[in-house]
């Protein structure tokens, strides 16, 4: 048996925080899995407070090969040939706290960083926040394309019996948006910025779809012909001076959100994605989030030495 983190599914939480940690010199990565999996206070959805907490992919293969999905790699800076850069800042863990409050959260959030303050060190931390009915800043509907909850699961997490069952690949980014410039432009020219309309969030037909909007870039199908599909979970940041969307995804195959982070920078086709000219990416990791079984019996126990 194999359960992914619960909090990936929560869904109408409005107050999020989200804390990346560096393993301090001289300590045993066993150590900060151990206190990761130790918060289980916290990762439950009492008093609306859901916790979900990822591992750095070298890091987990070294403690966990068997609990490792295949495939599962740190995030590499990724630069296309008309300029665009997604950057890589990985760091060694994530804790994603989310919640109803932002006194919740904080309160929260304090709670995790004392509990690591010996292993690793807090490298950085962003509030977000829901704004208008699940938008983004830029006026548009956020996650249009997630699967339903009843097959989100299938799509976030590795299905039973291979490495890593219950476990899922996290992607983790930080834009900054340039709303100024999007907000220029007609209304009709930002929707085939996104691919979709605006105020009623109808995608347009394929006859219609600019080959550089973002939807066009975003949506691949596989092998098989089926569309190869994340659960986002992203969330607003910032504020008037600047802002922009924490963007994260859950995948079951790391190979998922490469694709199409790729496809965004003009890797694939050197068509690179519109969005781009109006948002710039300036973190990026990738994080596997263990099953939570996995991560129980990962950490360093009187009765289990890894």
């Amino acid at each position: 048996m194999a359960t992914s983190q619960p909090g990936i599914y929560a869904l109408g939480t409005t107050a999020h925080t989200h804390l990346e940690f560096d393993l301090r010199s001289g300590v045993e990565p066993v150590e900060l899995v151990t206190v990761l999996a130790g918060l289980d206070d916290q990762r439950s959805t009492i008093n609306g407070c859901n916790l979900v907490v990822g591992v750095r992919p070298r890091m987990w293969q070294q403690i966990a090969p068997d609990a490792c999905p295949a495939g599962a790699g740190d995030f590499a800076t990724i630069e296309g040939p008309d300029g665009v850069v997604f950057p890589a800042t990985q760091h060694d863990a994530w804790v994603w706290i989310a919640s109803g409050a932002r006194d919740v959260n904080f309160d929260a959030a304090r709670a995790v960083v004392a509990a690591l303050a010996d292993i690793a060190e807090l490298a950085d931390d962003v509030d977000g926040f829901g704004y208008h009915d699940s938008r983004d800043l830029s006026g548009f509907v956020d996650g249009t394309g997630n699967p339903t909850l009843d097959r989100a699961a299938a799509v976030a997490a590795v299905a039973p019996g291979g490495p890593g069952a219950g476990a899922s690949i996290a992607l983790v980014q930080r834009w900054i948006h340039d709303l100024d410039s999007l907000h220029a432009l007609p209304v009709a020219e930002q929707e085939k910025v996104f691919g979709r309309t605006k105020a009623d969030d109808v995608e347009f037909d394929e006859a219609d779809m600019p080959v550089d909007a973002h939807i066009a870039r975003v949506e691949i199908d596989g092998a098989d012909g089926t569309e190869l599909e994340i659960f986002r979970r992203s969330i607003p940041i910032g504020d008037v001076r600047g802002h922009g969307l924490q963007f994260v995804a859950f995948a079951r195959d790391h190979a998922i959100p490469q694709a199409m982070l790729e496809r965004m920078a003009g890797i694939t086709d050197g068509v690179k994605d519109r969005l781009t000219d109006f948002t710039t990416a300036v973190t990026g990791s990738y994080y596997v989030v263990p099953s939570v079984e996995a991560l129980r019996r990962s950490g360093r126990r009187p009765d289990h030495a890894v």
